[in-house]
């Protein structure tokens, strides 16, 4: 591929890619389009707002208390969560933020792989907090019955998955759904304030950006511990549920999960989304039976399509130098876009610009402030296309370091490579499975083919 074929700083669509999304697209209308246009979701001035909450977590739980913390009339009318103590921990912890707004009686607390269509069906917009790989699935719903919708990020752990949540917008954007994506960065003064300067001008052309996640790492749900806890042995797709960050068709691995924050920036600053990448990673320290199939580092190059390269690097190594940042190298200035700084790179004292405020704003409360705002006053907003594109430029960089091959964007976004179990039930056998010795397969560069 050659980048100097196409200069518009985008992926290039080639006709696979034409006949592929188109009929994905026609494959998708009876779905995604089969409720009549009266039952789309509308709110207008004080109507009161009717949220369901999919997926009871922390992240769903705190995305719970950031809508009902917004102004305007707003009430938790239903709750989904595949472990039912999981949903009473987060209801019985909203009605103590929020006693007045929360009415979830039993006949709207709905568990199991199946709940979230229910829960759907009685709410004006829907907030989606689920484990990643089911993110999709629930998505596509949420569209089909025509209800707006606040979704974690990153919203798919798959090719597969991304093209139904590509579709899904679309289908979105001809309802008027108001859709917002986690990816919080984009809410923040200091990002956006920096990102109109980057856009200006301010620091030239841009000529190489790099990004970091770099840090000790997260939670890990230990079988023993869980299986003590619960009094009895665990099938095992309920163990990955509940450990669900260290399996790739849940999390997509944390170059998706988490680094997908740092990825986007860049992508954001460049205005466009890699069209190849080539990478190393592995699992050098974090190793045993309850730390699953995902890698502890990556170290991805991606290219944009007018040559430029954006270095990533995430790490989940404790002792080691840490990290969670974006920069920008300009022909004229450096940009520290997690830092909101502009530099002389001729003069490291010489700030050329900072963002200042006297006023801070949570931009995971925020999010959900211009949700509910862009519902009731009819305000274009829908994150689901960049959330969408950046996923998979993660995705592509996990392909890239799991094979330790070059990927291509049209390579990576056709892979027909479905990581969801081919069925959802406690009893099922998820894909990937732990050997003789509770050990799960990791990928070897160099011999797996991508994932």
């Amino acid at each position: 591929m050659n980048p100097d074929k196409n200069t518009t700083g985008t992926a290039p669509v080639t006709r696979r890619d034409f006949l592929r999304t188109t009929s994905t697209a026609a494959a998708t209308t009876a779905v995604l389009g089969g409720l009549a246009i009266e039952r789309f979701a509308h709110a207008a001035g004080d109507d009161e707002l009717k949220i369901a909450l999919i997926g009871c977590g922390g992240r769903g739980s705190g995305a719970a208390n950031q809508a009902l913390s917004t102004k305007g009339k707003v009430r938790l009318v239903a709750m989904a969560d595949v472990f039912p103590d999981r949903l009473q921990e987060s209801l019985q912890n909203l009605k103590k933020q929020h006693s007045a707004k929360v009415d979830v009686p039993p006949e709207r607390q709905f568990v199991g792989f199946d709940g979230y269509k229910q829960a759907i069906a009685l709410a004006d917009v829907v907030l989606l907090g689920t484990p990643p790989g089911f993110r999709p699935i629930h998505f596509e719903e949420a569209v089909r019955q025509g209800k707006h919708v606040f979704m974690e990020k990153p919203v798919a752990c798959d090719a597969p998955g991304v093209r139904k949540v590509l579709a899904a917008a679309e289908e979105s954007k001809k309802k008027n759904l108001k859709v917002v994506v986690g990816l919080q960065r984009h809410y923040q003064p200091g990002y956006i304030e920096i990102m109109k300067r980057v856009h200006d001008g301010m620091i030239g052309e841009i000529l190489a950006m790099r990004c970091y996640w770099n840090e000790a790492g997260v939670w890990v749900n230990r079988r023993e511990d869980l299986e003590k806890k619960y009094g009895r042995p665990l099938t095992e797709m309920e163990y990955q549920l509940r450990n669900w960050y260290y399996f790739v068709w849940l999390s997509g691995d944390h170059i998706v999960e988490q680094h997908v924050h740092n990825i986007d920036v860049c992508n954001w600053a460049k205005n466009a989304y890699p069209v190849r990448c080539q990478g190393m990673g592995g699992h050098e320290v974090r190793r045993g039976k309850d730390y699953g199939e995902i890698f502890d580092h990556h170290a991805v190059e991606f290219e944009y399509a007018d040559g430029v390269r954006m270095f990533s690097f995430c790490r989940h190594i404790r002792g080691c130098w840490n990290s969670v940042s974006e920069h920008a190298v300009g022909t004229k200035y450096v940009a520290d876009l997690s830092g909101a700084v502009i530099r002389d790179p001729r003069d490291k004292n010489k700030i050329v610009w900072r963002y200042k405020t006297d006023v801070p704003v949570d931009p995971y409360q925020a999010e959900h402030d211009q949700l509910f705002d862009a519902i009731r006053n009819d305000k274009p907003l829908n994150d689901a296309e960049n959330g969408a594109k950046s996923t998979m430029t993660g995705i592509m960089g996990r392909m890239a370091t799991y094979s330790g091959q070059m990927i291509t964007w049209e390579d990576a976004i056709e892979s027909e490579v479905n990581l969801m179990p081919d069925k959802l039930a406690w009893d099922a056998t998820p894909k990937v499975v732990p050997d003789k010795d509770g050990l799960y397969p990791v990928a070897v560069p160099g011999k797996t083919v991508t994932v």
